[in-house]
């Protein structure tokens, strides 16, 4: 069980040992709890100070009734009344003098959460208490319970506030989980403004002068902000998937509170599809009490044998109020008839990602990275975005498109990744100046992050792009279209466009300091830096050495993310011309053919040196002899803001992942024709690639099955000649881990997984014998290292790999049986995203192959990911162990100093929380806190990324399509 944490109270008792009622028997036990508005979690440690032990029984009593035990670890917890008793665990309960053992729990609480006073251990009292130090105590005088306002409401909330042995350092006010501000100085009082229709649950809490500082929360003072004089009927969607032969619901309510009762009615348009009818709710009556409370309307989709997917609408009225209307569409499940379990688990999954109550996007509807804020993994914050949930918003709409036969969604996510992470030409404004025959000045990258600001050496050659002029001559313009990989949705760091800190969304990056910059290591910054934030120069000088700083804009391309909106399209052009719909489709379909065409920079290398390259002093390369052909990490693009200046680069990037291949994208590119770029040679290098990346799977697959790291063309990321044998690809060394190392990049299965179901698509499209030996031998590894259980809906699949040896050099004529690379599965999980795309990979390869026990194993997945279900779609508990690094400080060189756009100090005594210090408003943030605090256990999120939910979802329907 996770419960949110709203504020830190830990009050931390150490019970000594007083003179003991048995000689046997004496012990210390020490108890900390950390809590919020009805929750709390407590850590004890229990010591023997006495005789050794064979077990052990701890008792003690809540001081208050209303605290109660919820779940429990490390021993066996129980409760009556408020008498709690925990006893030890088969591995813990021999004790001998002078060792302890650490049990805790998850409890909940109305009232006050004070802590016990008493404990005992196998009927001794272990001693009276003897706290260090008492939290605060709070207490919201304005607004009293049950008080009214009319919207918009201004509440001006006050509270006070006192500390028994310190002061009071501030006061937080919050409204349910969310911070709504704060008071340093009695009396403490806030002024909420602007608040809307809505029940409301506010809570003080106070804090004190200790260090660590403790806590105390209010009792919640419930409120009611009544509606404006606007009445209108809520529903809580404007469209709904309803599954054929099933139903789906929405629900609704009053914008305010009525004078008397309101019945309202919901009756379908006339001309709507006569499949869809209401099953539930036709009528609901709000009262003065519950006008704000969502009542459920459902409808049904009756069972057909057509291949139509009918919409009808629906609408919800009562007298004197404006009416609310939605369109419900039928999922036709006649892939080959019959009730289709899969697909009605997809419109489920569907509606619940789309419903706006769930937070995947945001107002401007760009898809979250995760509903959650508190996340930090490649994004370091849940409410930006990235180009890869872009691709995954593109997927979820084609599948819903497929299912349905509608395809203006799918056309509206393209548009709407067009207007937010394609840079437009007026936020990349001087590509006019780029000059191909002098793509970039280099400046090399590092291992240690200490070796930055990395700086330029116009001395080293740098090669030709082949590709520049081609590109001007397809497109008339000079402008790249792809897009860049990270955005600021909410605006959260506030660097706004163009410094102008409001904007939203806003460019943003991240990484920018060699392989060993962790995430927890990096550096926010705007992609157009015009050096309003900062430092003198902005955030330039961190990164790249120069002997002076122009305002300029940069971003970077993801090429995985841009070719799986290729590869979206590709499935959306056979499902749409299966309909006879193609021609809904076909302005879409012809801006994916020009984004894989500027794909294209990402076969070549970052300095356009030709293949092969060990030192800087290597040839430049001319014509396609710096071409890979194969996707790699990145490439990027950038120029002066300053017209006049008239300055534009390009770079590609060394560095090659198996994880960032698609030949189903090459495939499509280079093969169909609604698909095919405008540039003179790109359908040639589109095929080559298809050829080259299949090549590049087996050179490495390891001994087992699994796929190796890759192969880099610039060693170091400074073009250094890599150690003695290292075995090459086409010239290029091989790396177990490109890119990253902190972790390593290749460890992770989900690249396994996201890779091959891309491999897997494309043999499932083409029957491509290559590729189904590549399957075979991967999908054998992995079902060896899944465990499925079908009685109870369980499932593990590997999670960290561990990889040893080397591929021998390829060897296009006669590949070599990689004897000596070999891969281990170190641990396992049941990731929800990573499950649903490994179940892909399955599917794919098994409805091809015939093979059923790689169907039923694809099958087991999905029913043990969906029984994960919860309100908000499909989720684990993940344990996030490496939150102990958010302190973890960054490298700033000596004597830099800046700021964050909010205030925070940029210098050598920075941490990553430092200069994000906004993360410790986040309503998780104390749970974090108190881990950091080494009060709290490690923390545990239930996350709903935007990305896994859709991979479960595309996995839900396509098996539903397979096998029907």
């Amino acid at each position: 069980m996770w419960v949110a944490l709203v504020s830190l109270a830990a009050g931390l008792f150490t019970i000594l040992a007083s003179a003991p009622a048995h000689a046997a028997v004496t012990c210390d036990v020490t108890y900390s709890a950390n809590s919020w508005n009805n929750g709390f979690t407590a850590s004890l440690s229990v010591k023997n100070t006495g005789d050794a032990w064979t077990s052990w029984t701890l008792r003690f009593t809540f001081p208050n009734s209303g605290q109660r035990v919820t779940q429990g670890w490390s021993a066996n917890w129980t409760q009556s009344g408020q008498n709690v008793t925990a006893t030890s665990m088969p591995w813990n309960g021999n004790l001998a003098s002078g060792q302890s053992t650490s049990i805790g729990f998850n409890g909940a609480h109305t009232g006050t959460n004070n802590n016990p006073t008493s404990f005992s251990v196998n009927g001794v009292t272990c001693g009276a208490a003897n706290p260090t130090n008492q939290p605060p105590t709070a207490t919201i005088t304005s607004p009293t319970s049950g008080q009214t306002f009319t919207a918009p409401a201004t509440v001006n909330i006050a509270a006070t506030a006192a500390d028994s042995d310190g002061t009071v350092s501030r006061v937080e006010f919050y409204n349910g989980t969310t911070l709504l501000g704060s008071d340093t100085s009695s009396p403490y009082t806030f002024s909420w403004t602007n608040v809307a229709a809505g029940s409301y649950s506010l809570t003080a809490v106070a804090y004190d002068n200790g260090s660590p500082a403790l806590s105390g929360t209010s009792s919640p003072i419930g409120i009611t902000v009544s509606g404006t004089q606007t009445s209108t009927i809520v529903a809580s969607a404007s469209t709904l998937l309803v599954p054929e032969g099933s139903n789906a619901s929405y629900t609704i309510r009053l914008s305010r509170q009525p004078t008397a009762s309101v019945t309202v009615t919901t009756t379908k348009a006339s001309g709507g599809d006569a499949d869809l009818t209401i099953s539930a709710g036709a009528t609901r009556t709000f009262t003065t009490a519950n006008w704000n409370t969502p009542q459920t309307v459902t409808i049904a989709a009756a069972e057909d044998t057509d291949s139509t997917a009918g919409s009808a609408t629906f609408t919800s009225a009562a007298s004197g109020w404006t009416s609310a209307s939605v369109v419900a569409t039928e999922a036709d499940n006649e892939g080959g008839g019959g009730d289709n379990v899969y697909i009605q688990r997809f419109t489920t999954l569907y509606n619940k990602i789309k419903d706006p109550a769930n937070g995947y996007f945001s107002p401007q509807g760009v898809p979250y990275h995760s509903v959650e804020t508190l996340m930090v993994e490649a994004p370091d914050h849940g409410h930006e975005t990235t180009s890869e949930a872009f691709s995954y918003f593109l997927w979820l709409e084609a599948v819903y498109g497929q299912v349905t036969g509608t395809w203006t969604r799918f056309n509206d996510a393209w548009a709407l990744m067009e207007r937010y992470i394609i840079p437009p030409a007026a936020d990349q404004p001087t590509n006019s100046f780029y000059n191909p025959a002098s793509p970039a000045t280099y400046a090399g990258e590092w291992n240690a992050i200490n070796q930055y600001p990395s700086q330029l050496q116009s001395g080293v050659s740098v090669g030709q792009d082949p590709i520049g002029n081609e590109l001007q001559t397809a497109y008339g313009t000079r402008d790249i279209y792809g897009m860049h990989w990270l955005i600021d949705v909410d605006n959260t760091y506030g660097f706004g466009r163009c410094g102008d800190g409001t904007t939203k969304p806003a460019y943003i990056n991240t990484y920018q300091r060699g392989p060993e910059e962790s995430v927890f290591e990096t550096i926010p910054q705007p992609s157009c830096d015009n050096f309003a934030f900062g430092g003198p120069n902005g955030y330039l000088d961190l990164f790249t050495g120069d002997a002076s700083y122009a305002r300029q804009w940069k971003y970077t391309n993801a090429p995985d993310a841009d070719a799986r909106a290729v590869q979206v399209a590709y499935w959306a052009n056979v499902w749409a011309t299966a309909q006879g719909r193609q021609s809904q489709i076909t302005a879409t379909l012809t801006k994916a053919a020009k984004m894989g065409d500027y794909l294209r920079y990402a076969m070549y290398d970052k300095y356009f040196k030709a293949q092969g390259c060990t030192s800087t002093s290597c040839a430049a390369g001319s014509g396609k002899n710096s071409s890979a052909y194969l996707l790699s990490w990145y490439y990027a693009w950038g120029g002066a803001l300053d017209s006049s200046a008239g300055w534009a680069w390009r770079i590609g990037s060394s560095h090659n992942h198996q994880g960032y291949q698609n030949p189903l994208a090459a495939y499509a590119l280079s093969n169909v024709t609604e698909l095919r770029p405008r540039g003179a040679t790109a359908v040639t290098d589109w095929s080559t690639s298809l050829t080259r990346q299949l090549e590049f799977y087996r050179w490495l697959q390891s001994s087992e099955g699994a796929i190796a790291g890759g192969a880099t063309n610039s060693w170091e990321g400074h073009y250094a000649a890599p150690p003695a044998g290292t075995p090459t690809f086409y010239g290029m060394a091989y790396d177990w881990q490109p890119v990253y190392h902190d972790p390593p990049s290749n460890q992770w299965f989900g690249f396994q997984a996201w890779s091959m179901e891309r491999v897997a698509a494309y043999y499932n499209a083409t029957g491509n014998a290559t590729a189904k030996g590549i399957l075979d031998k991967w999908v054998a590894w992995a079902m060896a290292n899944t465990t499925v259980n079908t009685a109870n809906n369980t499932y593990s699949i590997p999670s960290t790999l561990r990889w040893t040896g080397a591929p021998a050099t390829w060897n296009p004529s006669s590949p070599a049986a990689n004897t000596n690379l070999h891969v281990s599965v170190v641990d396992f999980t049941t990731d929800v995203g990573v499950a649903g795309s490994y179940a892909k990979v399955l599917m794919y390869y098994a409805a091809r192959a015939n093979n059923t026990a790689a169907r039923d194993m694809a099958k087991a997945i999905l029913d043990g990911v969906w029984a994960n279900s919860d309100t908000k779609g499909v989720s684990v508990p993940e344990t996030k162990a490496d939150y102990n690094r958010l302190d973890d400080p960054i490298y700033v060189p000596p004597g830099w100093t800046g700021e964050m756009p909010n205030g925070d100090v940029i210098n050598s005594s920075s941490t990553f929380i430092s200069i994000r210090s906004w993360y410790r408003n986040d309503p998780d943030w104390p749970e974090v806190q108190a881990y950091l605090n080494g009060t709290g256990p490690v923390p545990s999120f239930n996350y709903h990324r935007f990305w896994a939910q859709v991979d479960v979802a595309v996995a839900l329907a396509e098996y539903g399509r397979l096998f029907p």
